[in-house]
């Protein structure tokens, strides 16, 4: 086993975002998803991004060609066994994510196995596993390669010697690592989710459109994104399924997802990725 190589299960966006970072933090990673035409879009994308680290001179052209060099694609899980630490990123599906933790548990006796989950108990997936004092949150947020806050969630099991490895990496990284409890939605998307569930009643109810609730947020409040502009870019599944795990976790009225995201969702229009939600995107 080698501190310097690191695992990544899933090779969507997060996913994605996060091998590029800890490839170009000097690391070799594994990136590990069950398609490989997903993992070749993964690649170009990664190759697309760290070439406008390059443009903007953040990095060299030679250190783009040594982070993709350190980076490799696999769709076998045990390629995955060598690894100091395995991130999860897999989709925000609680029984597929205990079968990946499970099935890590058995690969290594050894590793850290940190999850990307945004809400998610990190106890429930930890108490799947052989070592549940190895399991830890490692919640990164989108575009992983700008965004610096990395929440670090302690599962009840989670031993401190995991906890501080993990801040270690994340330091490594080029990231902050803030953290925080093992409760329904962590801090940040506890806080921000329910404001975009809230700016979809607006809209819902007629009160305002998607264009005047972003600019009278970012006008009113500073922020430097609208709710539902920033909606589109996390995903509009995934801000229901927070919702959702919210709503049950805390069993309070208040996390009740909006109607109409529902709608949207159940129509398939999920943002950016799908090239419409509460805009459209060419």
């Amino acid at each position: 086993m080698s501190d310097q190589l690191i695992g990544v299960v899933g090779a969507g966006t997060m996913g994605q975002g996060i091998a590029q970072v800890v490839a170009a933090s000097g690391y070799q990673v594994h990136l590990y998803d069950v398609a490989e035409e997903q993992l070749g879009r993964a690649k170009a994308n990664i190759d697309k991004g760290l070439g406008k680290l390059v443009a903007k001179e953040k990095i060299s052209e030679a250190d783009k060609t040594a982070a993709l060099a350190r980076l490799s694609t696999t769709t076998t899980l045990d390629t995955l066994s060598d690894c100091a630490v395995i991130i999860e990123a897999a989709p925000e599906q609680p029984e597929l994510k205990e079968k990946l933790f499970r099935d890590l548990s058995h690969l290594s006796s050894s590793a850290i196995l940190a999850s990307n989950t945004s809400s998610l108990s990190l106890t429930r997936l930890a108490a799947v596993c052989e070592h549940p004092e190895r399991v830890v949150g490692m919640h990164f947020f989108n575009p992983v390669p700008v965004l610096k806050l990395v929440e670090v969630i302690r599962a009840e099991q989670t031993s401190d010697a995991t906890v501080e490895h993990i801040e270690q990496l994340t330091k490594a990284l080029g990231k902050t690592a803030v953290p925080v409890g093992d409760a329904p939605g962590f801090a940040v998307n506890r806080l921000l989710v329910p404001m975009i569930n809230e700016a979809a009643f607006i809209v819902q109810e007629g009160t305002a459109t998607p264009e005047a609730i972003d600019e009278a947020m970012k006008l009113g409040a500073a922020h430097p994104m609208g709710p539902l502009a920033l909606a589109d870019l996390i995903g509009l599944d995934v801000c229901l399924a927070i919702m959702e795990v919210l709503q049950e976790g805390f069993g309070d009225p208040k996390y009740r997802p909006c109607p109409l995201l529902k709608r949207m969702v159940a129509a398939g229009y999920l943002g950016r990725k799908s090239g419409r939600g509460f805009y459209s995107y060419d």
